[in-house]
């Protein structure tokens, strides 16, 4: 699907035909929005532009190379845009150029980054002069939204970590449950610091207005804010995982112990059975309370034990 954003009349109009861009001029358009772009679109696009749109295993890259270029007439880059889900987070690599103040992205997946700035783009026009405008504003929207999402994983971490405070049950579902935030918190960083690379690379080409370099500066200031914040929550989550480990430990040290204080506590009994039991001719076993007398033992060795268990604290 395409999406033209050009203006005209001192307003920003839309079109969804691919045809529209032969009518249009390059001082007419600002945004083209390919989503999930057909083979006729993308070469519609080429066409207009003069130039070769990349393709989604570029974007894809991780080579700093592949994350940014330029040309004489054209600027490369590509980024990637978290997806949250039920459970975990991943990422949709997403390809932006810019050629003549005219800005293409490719996308394959609907993002809200795109769909709440195209709202804004009608009624806003005069702050949108230009598609190097157009980049600047979606990459506030991303940062601003990627912001809201390291807040809700703080207050999962706030959560868990009150549940360990008021003595929850903590178990192997708790843990992995750590791990999946540590994930997450993992993937949020890893692409806040791939936006950070970009605009740091922006900032250094001399073809973007110097008006847009003010707002530049202040994401990447937000950048180091947000970077620090993930962190804050990742050394929190080491923090709440140790601890979970640790009364998990107590509570299989509890268990060992009790299970030694009765291996114990049975062992003199085993071993009187064991004597009275061997196949020799024994003392005291000559009467019809024999039985009675090896029970009384028993018992007996089991008293003690547990008296002499009590008296060192073994028990507690």
């Amino acid at each position: 699907m395409i999406e033209i954003f050009y203006k005209q009349k001192g307003q920003i109009q839309t079109s969804s035909n691919l045809l529209d861009l032969d009518e249009l001029g390059f001082d007419d358009v600002l945004w083209v929005d390919l989503f999930e772009p057909t083979g006729e679109e993308k070469r519609g696009v080429e066409a207009f532009l003069d130039t070769t749109l990349q393709s989604r295993a570029t974007a894809e890259e991780i080579e700093s190379s592949s994350r940014y270029s330029e040309t004489d007439t054209t600027i490369f880059a590509n980024t990637n845009f978290l997806i949250p889900g039920p459970d975990n987070y991943s990422m949709e690599a997403v390809s932006f150029i810019l050629s003549e103040g005219i800005l293409v992205t490719i996308r394959q997946v609907p993002l809200r980054t795109f769909t709440d700035l195209q709202r804004r783009l009608g009624n806003m026009s005069k702050l949108f002069p230009t598609g190097y405008h157009i980049l600047v504003a979606i990459l506030e929207n991303r940062i601003d939204l990627d912001a809201d999402m390291i807040e809700l994983m703080a207050k999962e971490i706030a959560q868990f970590s009150k549940r360990v405070s008021l003595g929850e049950n903590v178990n192997e579902d708790f843990l992995l449950d750590i791990n999946q935030l540590q994930e997450n918190t993992m993937i949020v960083r890893e692409n806040i610091v791939d936006k950070q690379r970009m605009i740091s690379s922006i900032l250094k080409s001399d073809k973007f207005p110097r008006d847009v370099h003010a707002k530049l500066n202040v994401i990447i200031k937000d950048i180091g804010s947000l970077l620090n914040h993930t962190n804050f929550s990742f050394e929190r989550l080491e923090y709440l995982q140790n601890t979970v480990l640790g009364l998990i430990n107590l509570d299989q040290n509890k268990i060992m112990k009790v299970l030694t204080f009765v291996s114990l506590l049975f062992m003199p009994p085993t071993l009187i059975s064991g004597i009275f039991g061997m196949n020799v001719k024994l003392p005291l076993l000559d009467s019809n309370w024999d039985f009675v007398l090896v029970i009384a033992v028993m018992l007996l060795s089991v008293f003690a034990a547990s008296f002499v268990f009590k008296k060192r604290k073994m028990m507690n």
